[in-house]
Order: C-alpha cells, then structure tokens, then sequence
C-alpha cells in the first residue's frame, strides 16, 4: 500500500477562485489530455479550443455562476470539479480531474462525494454528469456513486450521460 498525505476537499464558489487555488493547472491537464484522447492532442494550453483557454485563463469568470470543487495535498492542488449552477431543479457535475499520481487515493469519490453534498444542500432533484465512454474508470466510479445511463442529451460521439435522482 502507497502511504500518501492527507487530502483536504474545499469547496469555492467560481466567482471567488484566485489562482492560488491551482484550478488552472489542473484544466490545463484535464483538457490536454482529454484532446490527446479525442485524437487532436495539442502540446500546450495556448493551442486548446478557444472555450477550453478560456477557462484555464479565467476560471473565476468562466465558472462564476458554479461551486468549485478543488482537492489539496500538502499545499498542491491534486483534483478539481465544476457543480453548475442549478437549472429547473438539475445540477451537473463538469471537469472531474485527479493528478496522475494521485489517483487511487479516493480523492475522485471526495470531490463527487462534496458535490452531491453540495447538490443536496441547494435542493436539486437531479445531478447529472456526462463522460467519454473510454473513461471505464470514472465511469465504473459514478456507478458505485448511484449514477445510471440515460438517453443523451449531447450528440457528440462517445459521449455517456449519467444522472443520479
């Protein structure tokens, strides 16, 4: 067994994000690597789509409408995810993302653990998420969370939508 430090989850509201909370570190990893496994891998922040930098260049403007969850380890920002603002009773959970070498850890079922505690507090009915289908890992994880498929609501190819009641 890997002995790793303490892992403490804060929860910010996006408005509120300064760039000491590392979340634009953390999207940057999150989206090169998902362009990598679209097929389109770029090699720096500065050739992602233009939505994508806009979020790791001003995630408290991006995100200010959302909660903000970010994991920390000894004063280094190791995971993050995105709660949107509520919508007719929905909430979605965006941009789940744990440090390679962090994985394992349960750092990812905290930050969803923390949204749905979130989720809870502010009276959604349903959170919902979507995820790329060769994401087997994070998608085994929502289902032990209580996620299950539903019809999508995104027609991009590969996509997997998930909620959970």
């Amino acid at each position: 067994m890997i002995d790793r430090p303490p892992v403490l989850i804060h929860r910010r509201a996006g408005r509120d994000l300064s760039p000491a909370d590392g979340l634009s570190a953390l999207l940057t990893a999150y989206h090169l690597r998902t362009e990598a496994e679209k097929g389109r891998a770029v090699d720096r922040a500065d050739a992602l789509p233009a939505r994508y930098r806009t979020e790791i260049l001003s995630p408290h403007s991006a995100f200010a409408d959302d909660v903000v969850v970010i994991a920390r380890s000894e004063g280094a920002s190791v995971g993050c995810l995105v709660v949107t603002a509520p919508a007719d009773g929905r909430t979605e959970i965006r941009r789940l993302w744990v440090d390679p070498a962090m994985r394992g850890a349960g750092v990812a079922s905290a930050l969803v653990g923390c949204a749905l505690d979130h989720a809870a507090q502010i009276g959604a009915s349903t959170v919902a998420l979507s995820v790329w289908s060769w994401r087997t890992g994070a998608i085994a994880l929502y289902e032990r969370l209580g996620f299950t498929v539903v019809d999508s609501w995104d027609t991009r190819d590969g996509l997997v939508c998930m909620e959970r009641a």
